[in-house]
C-alpha cells in the first residue's frame, strides 16, 4: 500500500509519494481537491499522513476519509525530529510532505491517531470553550485595575455575554455527546470514577480518542505522563515527563488534586504512599493523575464503569 504525505497550508496543500517519485501540489478549491483524489488514485495510494496543523487539514482528512484512503493525524514535532534525525535541515513545502511521507513509512504500524470526524468535532467544541474560558480569565484580569468606567462597564457586559455563551456551549457538548451512543458509553464510564465530571470527560472524549485502544504504556505517553529515564554512563538522574497533551494535563490538574487528596480512595492511597515515600507533592500527582488514565483506559477498553477494588494496588 503506498503512503502519501500531505503538508497542510490555509491556501493548498503539498502531496508527496516517495515510493513513486511524485510530487504535486493543489489549491484549497474544489477542482483541485478533486484532482488530488485523481491523482492519489493514480498512485494506488491507501494511507494518507498529515500533520496536525490547529484544523485546516481537517476538511482534507475527512474528503480523503471518504473516498476511502486510511487518513493519520501526527505530531508535527515527532516529523521535524524524525527530519533532522535524517539529515534534512531544509525546510520548504515540498521537502516537509516528503518528510512526512517517510515518517509514514518508517512507522507504518505506529503513525499517529485515525482521523474520526466525530472525535475532531468534539475536539473543536472542547477546544473552542477552553479558549473562551481563557478569554473571561484574561477579562477578569483586566478588572482587577483602576479603569475609567466607560471600560469597567464594556468588560463587565462582554464577560456576562461570555459567561451567558460558555454555558450555551456546555449545552452543545453534553448533547452531542447524549446522542452518540458511543461517545455517551465513553462518558458514562468516565463520569463513573469519583474526581471525574461532565467537563473532565468531555475534554477526555475529545482530546484523548485513543483512550481504550492502545496499551497502557501508550496512553500515559500520550498524555504526557509517563517517567522518561535519565541515565548515562554513571550519571542516574531524576526521571521527568516531557511531551504529550498539555491541554489535556492542565484540564486533569485540578479533578485529579480533589481525588488524590479527597474523594477517590483508589488515587488518594497512591498518593499519600508516595508522599510517606519522600515523594514531592506535585510529583505524587503527576503519578496520580498516570494512574487516573491507565485506569480509564482499562475501564474504556473492557467497557466497564468504576470498580475500586480492581484497581486497589498502586
Amino acid at each position: 500500500m503506498r503512503i502519501v504525505g500531505i503538508d497542510v497550508s490555509k491556501h493548498k496543500v503539498d502531496a508527496a509519494i516517495v515510493s513513486a517519485s511524485a510530487h504535486m501540489s493543489f489549491e484549497n478549491n474544489e477542482q483541485d481537491r478533486q484532482e488530488l483524489l485523481a491523482w492519489l488514485e493514480r498512485h494506488e495510494v491507501g494511507k494518507a499522513v498529515m500533520e496536525a496543523t490547529g484544523g485546516y487539514e481537517r476538511s482534507w482528512a475527512k474528503m480523503l476519509q471518504g473516498a476511502g484512503i486510511d487518513v493519520r493525524i501526527v505530531d508535527p514535532r515527532r516529523v521535524r525530529s524524525y527530519a533532522h534525525a535524517a539529515g534534512q535541515h531544509a525546510k520548504t513545502d515540498r521537502l516537509d510532505a516528503e518528510m512526512i511521507a517517510l515518517f509514514g513509512e518508517a512507522f507504518a504500524e505506529a503513525t499517529g491517531q485515525p482521523h474520526d470526524a466525530e472525535s475532531a468535532a468534539m475536539d473543536q467544541l472542547v477546544s473552542g470553550r477552553r479558549r473562551l474560558k481563557l478569554l473571561g480569565q484574561q477579562l477578569e484580569n483586566w478588572q482587577e485595575h483602576d479603569l475609567p468606567p466607560e471600560i469597567q462597564h464594556i468588560y463587565q457586559e462582554l464577560g456576562e455575554l461570555l459567561e451567558s455563551r460558555l454555558k450555551d456551549l456546555d449545552t452543545a457538548i453534553a448533547q452531542r455527546i447524549e446522542t452518540d451512543e458511543r461517545l455517551a458509553k465513553r462518558a458514562e464510564i468516565i463520569e463513573s470514577m469519583p474526581g471525574l465530571g461532565p467537563g473532565s470527560a468531555a475534554g477526555l472524549i475529545a482530546w484523548l480518542p485513543e483512550l481504550g485502544l492502545v496499551d497502557n504504556k501508550a496512553i500515559a505517553a500520550l498524555v504526557g505522563v509517563a517517567p522518561y529515564a535519565n541515565q548515562s554512563g554513571s550519571h542516574d538522574g531524576p526521571r521527568s515527563i516531557r511531551g504529550g497533551r498539555g491541554k489535556l494535563r492542565n484540564l486533569l490538574y485540578l479533578p485529579v488534586v480533589g481525588a488524590a487528596t479527597r474523594n477517590n480512595p483508589v488515587l488518594k492511597a497512591h498518593y499519600d504512599q508516595l508522599i510517606a515515600r519522600g515523594k514531592e507533592p506535585k510529583v505524587a500527582l503527576i503519578a496520580c493523575m498516570r494512574k487516573l488514565i491507565v485506569i480509564l483506559n482499562t475501564m474504556i477498553a473492557r467497557g466497564e464503569k468504576w470498580q475500586p477494588e480492581k484497581h486497589q494496588q498502586p
